[in-house]
């Protein structure tokens, strides 16, 4: 309490607390009450002598005889002796503890006082300074006036003189000398009414009872919070000095681009702060804007903080690639795969093993599509097949089929032997490191030869059991239903050897085998699960497409709730059709799901613009150049599955040569649509449709438009028809048919006509329409066409060999005797694509 205002300050009688009221007077008549509150501090003070006098002198002692008398019954005396001991090592640890305590109390109150000394050097420095900011500006004050009394009695001399102006006039300076004066108590009075730093003495302290009484707040009222901060910093001043936070160092996971305010809410930092520092940098960025990583690794470490860059690739590490402990692992079922050249009987085989009728489902008798079924054998073994297009068109497809298989079966027909797509099939298999069982089908056939099948085998590097191989080697027949046990115990044998194992209980992951767009279901996969258990609602990402499981189908059409390892499945409930080889995993939660499918289509999306965009202008205009006398024909597909999609455009790119090319431009899974119509429409092209067909708007815009659909079941028909249209761009082909030489024996000159050779045909026949070449010493000097063929007088139109003629060249008159004459036929021969 300040004592200044001389009144007595307000005293508290009694224990406890006790409101009171106080009245504040204000200017212009306003008042304020205030309720103040004033408690006292209960002080207890400990009473001399007490708590010390038991504790003096015991440690250290020899147990007396009195004490022994008052120890507890049954202790001896080396135990009670031992019990003193740890008593008296106990109270030295104590007092060692006690002056460790002091030494420590008396460093620290050490470092307090050495932090208010320099924290009141600091404040005297800083007074020091004010005091002389204040004396230089006093100084420049009091010169500013005595400049202006100066100017002030210059112009009262000026004034002074006589009968230059009226007495009033010569007063009117005199009066306003003191306005200065008054300035100067004001300046005074401001100065008083301000403590040090130039604050308001009125808001420095805390609110006292006088302060309260004097009306010294000036009926502003502060909050709590400020309140308490003024508390806080008093105390901490108190205590030695403002007590600064410990920094918190973070690691900051830093992307490629990143918005600010997602960097300051990384950093734990105000968002305010961050944006001071980038304009700091020169960046006048707000805090929804994005920034580079490298300018963010630059406020980062301005903040002290720690770097971690990130790629967006990272987004992918959230799918498990732990490797599976050995105890984890359980038996799984051997994926079979079929192959073989077409027409081998790989789907009869399938059919006769599952018992099936797959192939009259197929057009054309040839499977156009990867199947996928299960089949349980007599002895209670699941085995999972599938079976694989052997058309040529299908590479792709049996690439695939090698990629996730464990083993392959190779059908080959025993009157046929090995053909090329045999050969692929065995290069596929060999390149996925797979074991081979090799079935010799059709064996009931008059014309079957299984041991030239196993010779041919042989110039492939294939050599089976029977010739001291490997491989085993079975003999079928699938219409006949011979040699499927042995078949069914070969593949046993080899799927035993093989120990095939696999975790089920971890997050599915699977192979996307073939994929198509469904009118009613929308995107369906057919996915063979390697890894294990795909439920229904799980999240999912696959290649560039994400989703949630809504259904489960199995080979046998019925709704499933799980698959396990090896189990074909087709899943629905994705956002896309995915791509035929794509490898399906499972997430967590949908928003990881998304991510991982957008950076992916977003990478795709630059490695295909990173393509186009590297190639230089000197290349550009190389392929321009080269494309000149290049026809196209360009092809709008539509396919029922992903896989026959691929395998048509893969087809079509084998089409053409240096003149004529098919150009695929554009490839779809599902119906056409209009747009597809409005595609061909803008390019001249035709739509084909593969096992698919054209939506009733497309059909009439179609017809309107003018655009050719052509529907196809078979893949053979589709590519003949291809090439022929492609056949119809070529141009034909021009051949040349020698008929005759003729020799010059003299040259003659006619009025009207010019230079006549005088001929003498000395191979084959020379006629009018034929073209012409002359010959000088073999070479070439002339190319052209005959304007006359005359025998004698007579105009002929051929000259058989041995006998003379005149001829005469089409404006060319450059002949001499002893000249030679090519005489030949030109011919167009239609030119077809091979």
């Amino acid at each position: 309490m300040s004592d200044n205002d001389g009144k007595k300050p307000l005293g508290v009688r009694g224990a406890g607390s006790r409101p009171g009221n106080v009245k504040q007077s204000f200017s212009h008549g306003r008042t304020k009450n205030v309720v103040v509150e004033t408690k006292r501090k209960r002080v207890v003070v400990p009473k001399p002598g007490a708590g010390a006098a038991g504790a003096a002198g015991e440690a250290g002692k020899p147990m007396s005889p009195g004490t022994a008398s008052k120890r507890p019954a049954g202790i001896t005396d080396a135990e009670m002796e031992r019990r003193m001991k740890a008593l008296s090592a106990a109270k030295a640890r104590e007092s060692e503890e006690a002056a460790q305590r002091e030494a420590d109390e008396k460093a620290r109150e050490e470092e307090r006082l050495r932090r208010r000394e320099e924290a009141e050097a600091k404040e005297r420095e800083q007074r020091e300074a004010e005091e002389r900011a204040r004396a230089k500006a006093a100084e420049d004050e009091r010169s500013k006036r005595v400049s202006e009394q100066a100017a002030i009695k210059a112009a009262a001399a000026a004034a002074a003189e006589p009968d230059a102006v009226p007495a009033p006039a010569r007063q009117a300076p005199a009066k306003s000398a003191p306005a200065p004066r008054k300035r100067e108590d004001d300046d005074q009075q401001s100065r008083r009414s301000k403590g040090r730093g130039g604050e308001d003495v009125r808001r420095s302290g805390k609110l006292t009872l006088n302060q309260a009484l004097a009306g010294g707040e000036g009926g502003r009222q502060k909050s709590m919070a400020a309140m308490k901060r003024k508390q806080e910093r008093a105390r901490q001043k108190a205590m030695g000095g403002v007590q600064e936070r410990e920094k918190v160092v973070r690691d900051v996971q830093l992307p490629e681009v990143i918005v600010v305010s997602e960097l300051a809410n990384r950093m734990a930092e105000r968002v305010g702060d961050v944006v001071k520092a980038l304009m700091q940098n020169g960046m006048m960025v707000t805090q929804n804007q994005s920034i580079d990583a490298d300018t963010a690794e630059l406020i980062i470490e301005e903040f002290g903080h720690r770097v971690v860059r990130v790629s967006d690739s990272d987004v992918e590490d959230v799918i498990d690639s732990v490797e599976d402990k050995a105890e984890d692992l359980q038996p799984r079922p051997p994926v079979i795969t079929i192959m073989g050249h077409v027409d081998h009987g790989k789907t009869s085989l399938l059919d006769a093993i599952r018992d099936a009728k797959v192939v009259a489902g197929e057009a054309g008798g040839i499977t156009q599509h990867i199947g996928a079924y299960q089949v349980t054998t007599d002895s209670g073994a699941l085995l999972t097949f599938l079976d694989t297009p052997g058309h040529a068109a299908f590479t792709s497809m049996r690439a695939r089929g090698a990629q996730v298989t464990d083993i392959v079966v190779l059908v080959v027909a025993a009157d046929d032997a090995v053909m090329p797509q045999t050969i692929e099939a065995i290069n596929h298999a060999k390149a996925a490191k797979v074991p081979m069982i090799v079935a010799i089908n059709k064996i009931d056939l008059p014309a079957a030869d299984p041991d030239k099948v196993r010779a041919d085998l042989l110039r492939h590097e294939v050599i089976v059991e029977a010739m001291s191989g490997d491989v085993q080697d079975v003999e079928v027949s699938a219409k006949a239903g011979l040699g499927l046990d042995e078949l069914l115990d070969a593949i046993a044998l080899q799927a035993e050897i093989l120990e095939l194992r696999a975790n089920p209980n971890r997050a599915a992951e699977g192979a996307v085998i073939e994929a198509q767009l469904d009118v009613g279901r929308g995107p369906v996969a057919t996915v063979l699960v390697k890894k294990g258990t795909l439920r229904q609602g799980d999240i999912f990402v696959v290649g560039e497409q994400f989703g949630k499981v809504r259904a489960l189908i199995n080979d046998r059409g019925e709704r499933v709730a799980e698959a396990g390892p090896s189990a074909p499945v087709e899943v629905l409930g994705l956002n896309g059709t995915p791509e035929a080889g794509d490898v399906l995993n499972v997430v967590e939660t949908e928003a990881q799901a998304r991510e991982i499918a957008e950076y992916r289509a977003n990478a795709a999306k630059e490695k295909r613009a990173a393509v186009g965009a590297g190639t230089s202008l000197e290349q550009l205009l190389a392929k321009a150049r080269e494309d000149e006398n290049v026809k196209e024909m360009p092809i709008v597909v539509k396919a029922d599955v992903q896989g026959s999609a691929e395998a048509i455009v893969q087809a079509m790119e084998k089409i053409g040569n240096d003149e004529v090319r098919v150009r695929v431009l554009h490839s779809g899974v599902g119906a056409i649509t209009e747009s597809d119509i409005g595609l061909a429409e803008a390019s001249g092209a035709p739509v084909f449709g593969f096992n698919v067909r054209a939506n009733a708007p497309a059909r009439n815009s179609a017809n309107q438009k003018g655009v050719e659909i052509r529907y196809y079941s078979v893949i053979y028909d589709l590519v003949d028809d291809v090439k022929s249209a492609a056949s119809g761009l070529l141009g034909a082909e021009i051949r040349e048919k020698f008929i005759g030489y003729a020799q010059i024996k003299e040259v003659f000159k006619v009025t009207g006509i010019g230079r006549v050779a005088g001929c003498l045909v000395t191979e084959g026949v020379a006629r009018r329409s034929a073209g012409v070449r002359l010959l000088r010493d073999d070479v070439v000097i002339h190319e052209g066409t005959l304007k006359t063929l005359k025998r004698f007088k007579d105009e002929v139109t051929e000259v058989q060999s041995g006998q003379e003629c005149g001829m005469a060249f089409e404006s060319y008159d450059d002949i001499r005797p002893g000249d030679v004459i090519e005489i030949f036929e030109r011919e167009e021969v239609t030119r077809t694509l091979a």
